[in-house]
């Protein structure tokens, strides 16, 4: 079997791009320099796979779906949970998964209330945190100055502080090398800063679009470098697409030269942009359940011919589909489940 033969829309991993990535990685960031991200693929044969590849057994999460999943499929050896939580219930069910799995369970925390949550759970198994830090992202994170005082109460009531995170989200994507680099280290001094005043073994910080461009913190938080999408491709960064939605030519207009393909808003994320058509062709619009191409040629592109399109944005696209098809030198060796979407 190979992509032209698949049901589409279908979801394809080019295992020969991918292998290129991982070990681009790797050359950088080895073994426990890398935490790689697990919300950018949802899918636990993907994590397995690029693991034993890279010798990096060490993962992030987003979701506590996310945590169990890894756990549960044996690839527990060191997870982090990297946004904080109030669900103690989720929290106490990790909890007792981490026990029953001797998965080691890390949670992020950023405040007096989301270390309470954590406090609660504990009695279900053993759970450790990272004080998560606002280094400059508008989201999650303690400031820095406050950060010593919130480690201070976790280990007073008893939870073991590994140290700290600060994600520089605001600077990833970023097309300039040099001002990346810059913004980089402007991050890092406010992670420095409660460093000093948290202690801890680990500083975790980074993600795909400022993986090389860390000196201090010790593991890179990096997720999308495994499948990589057209906006990263803005970056000049040495990894290759290897994931892509493969359709179906269902409707063709000689007049108004265009075609259609069954592929559209629901199969891709479509936050940083529209989807690529493989080749020369140009896509002109999606629409629910269509994207409408313009050949180049002129006519070139006929009815049930298959077009391969790389998505603007990974992590959403991989969370839209049920399982993706993995090739090797165009046949289709595997089909993997993307078995930790949905909550």
């Amino acid at each position: 079997m190979t992509p032209h033969d698949l049901p589409t829309p279908a979801l394809v991993i080019d295992l020969d791009q991918l292998d290129f990535n991982v070990d681009t990685m790797a050359t950088v960031r080895p073994g426990a320099a890398l935490r790689s991200h697990v919300k950018a693929h949802k899918c636990t044969e993907l994590a397995r796979y690029a693991a034993v590849r890279s010798g990096s057994d060490s993962f992030c999460c987003a979701t506590v779906r996310e945590m169990v999943g890894m756990a549960e499929a044996g690839l527990g050896v060191d997870l982090l949970l990297a946004n904080e939580t109030l669900d103690v219930d989720r929290l106490r069910h990790l909890a007792a998964v981490g026990a029953a799995t001797d998965s080691r369970i890390t949670i992020a925390i950023d405040s007096e209330e989301t270390l309470a949550a954590v406090v609660d759970a504990q009695r279900d198994g053993p759970l450790e945190v990272l004080v998560d830090v606002n280094v400059g992202l508008p989201r999650c994170g303690i400031a820095p100055e406050r950060a010593g005082a919130l480690a201070d109460a976790a280990r007073a009531a008893g939870i073991e502080v590994r140290g700290v995170m600060g994600y520089e989200g605001h600077v990833v994507g970023n097309a300039d090398r040099v001002w990346r680099a810059e913004q980089v280290e402007l991050s890092m001094d406010q992670l420095r800063r409660a460093h000093r005043d948290v202690g801890g073994d680990v500083t975790s910080a980074g993600g795909t679009g400022t993986y090389d461009l860390h000196t201090w913190a010790g593991e890179v938080q990096a997720g999308s470098y495994l499948l990589m999408d057209t906006a990263y491709q803005q970056l000049d960064l040495p990894f290759r697409q290897a994931l892509s939605v493969w359709a179906t030519v269902i409707s063709r207009n000689d007049e108004a030269g265009f075609v259609v393909a069954d592929a559209g808003l629901k199969a891709f994320g479509m936050d940083h942009g529209e989807p690529t058509v493989v080749g020369p062709h140009t896509l002109f619009f999606t629409s629910d359940e269509h994207a409408t191409i313009v050949p180049d040629p002129p006519g070139s592109i006929t009815i049930g011919q298959r077009v391969e399109m790389w998505p603007a944005h990974i992590d959403p696209t991989m969370a839209l589909h049920e399982r993706v098809h993995v090739v090797r030198d165009g046949e289709v060796v595997d089909t993997w489940p993307i078995d930790l979407r949905n909550w």
